[in-house]
């Protein structure tokens, strides 16, 4: 177990923006995340989270403001961040002619991990992949393609976790199954960032989120700090905040 102080700041950024040419993707963002947090950000779909998380990993420059991610510039050093992070990018396979153990063991000979043969039959095995170690992930299923995905993000434990929509295409038995290793993850130290669009995972899962739509963050803190009332759900909140900036642009 790591040891936490959970005032450390390991996600800090300041007016972070995203602008495609005359469209605004994200609107400038100052957000902290902690050591030991998990910290989710929610949105419908096309509200900027993949957008906010490709620029926290260095896959997109931003267009004003700034990102330090782990002490790191991610504009400046993007490939020093990438070495010391996990990622689950939102719709993006393995490459499709190697085999899930060909491709877990490249990326372990990347991160330079010791026992990667051991480690690399223990994840194939722990999302029950044994039997398709050596089938081309072309032919393999999109749950199974997302399976090898989550398996090289988990594979080094990081300390910091992005994962954008990572139970797309899993099933009810797999869903549980990450739920369950992240938390405890987080348990032993590890600190998660993740967007999704499912709000029942924000309420078993989150420390602390922010609700985003149109690239505005609409509200952030803790799920008790964002609800108006005890009766009121955090669909109830999703919907009173989305259907607000909805009534107010229209």
């Amino acid at each position: 177990m790591r040891n936490i102080n959970t005032e450390e700041p390991l996600v800090i950024t300041e007016d972070l923006s995203k602008v495609f040419g005359d469209f605004v993707a994200l609107h400038p963002l100052n957000v902290k995340v902690f050591a030991g947090e998990f910290f989710g950000v929610f949105g419908p779909n096309g509200a900027g989270k993949s957008t906010f998380i490709r620029l926290l990993t260095g896959q997109l420059q931003s267009s004003v403001g700034s990102a330090e991610v782990l002490g790191i510039d991610v504009k400046k050093m993007p490939q020093r961040l990438k070495a010391n992070i996990g990622i689950v990018p939102e719709s993006e396979s393995p490459p499709s002619y190697l085999t899930p153990y060909e491709y877990l063991y490249f990326v372990g000979r990347l991160r330079r991990l010791d026992n990667l043969s051991k480690k690399v039959l223990h994840w194939l095995d722990w999302f029950g992949m044994t039997d398709k170690r050596d089938t081309m992930c072309k032919d393999l299923s999109k749950g199974q393609r997302q399976k090898v995905m989550l398996a090289c993000a988990f594979i080094h434990e990081p300390r910091l976790l992005f994962l954008d929509e990572p139970f797309a295409n899993l099933d009810p038995i797999y869903q549980r199954k990450c739920r369950k290793w992240l938390l405890s993850h987080v348990a032993k130290g590890g600190t998660i960032f993740m967007c999704s669009h499912v709000l029942e995972v924000a309420e078993r899962l989150c420390t602390r989120l922010a609700i985003i739509d149109h690239g505005k963050v609409l509200a952030s803190g803790k799920i008790s700090d964002i609800k108006k009332s005890e009766s009121e759900t955090l669909e109830d909140v999703f919907i009173r905040l989305v259907g607000q900036l909805k009534d107010e642009e229209e």
